[in-house]
């Protein structure tokens, strides 16, 4: 069993609160897009069968960028679970979270990717 909070999850999420604490972005959306990568790292660990996930960030103007890339090249989909569900509310929760998410696929993987807006509220 995969522990949820592994050193690779415990350092990627460390590593974009610092560079954005360093780029001066407010704790709110700090913390959203904490929880947003965390989302995308687990998806790559349960769907994507990738057990390090590459990721990156990048801050363009006032927007930050994140992408988590596996080797499946199975493209994810957002769904409506039931209430009882117990999954199937990841993308959900980062589409909630940010002001965009999408995916680009590769020829080996994909890559799943979300956006911040400095100037708005997710």
């Amino acid at each position: 069993m995969r522990h949820l909070n592994s050193p690779a999850l415990t350092l990627a999420r460390e590593s974009l609160r610092d560079a954005m604490t360093r780029a001066g972005w407010p704790p709110p959306l700090i913390a959203d897009a904490e929880l947003a990568l965390v989302e995308l790292i687990v998806n790559a660990w349960r769907h994507g069968g990738t057990t390090a996930p590459v990721v990156h960030t990048l801050f363009l103007d006032s927007t930050l960028r994140v992408a988590v890339a596996d080797r499946s090249s199975t493209l994810p989909e957002q769904r409506c679970p039931s209430l009882l569900s117990e999954s199937g509310r990841g993308l959900q929760l980062v589409s909630g979270l940010t002001h965009r998410w999408g995916v680009e696929p590769h020829q080996l993987g994909k890559s799943v990717w979300f956006e911040c807006d400095l100037d708005g509220a997710a």
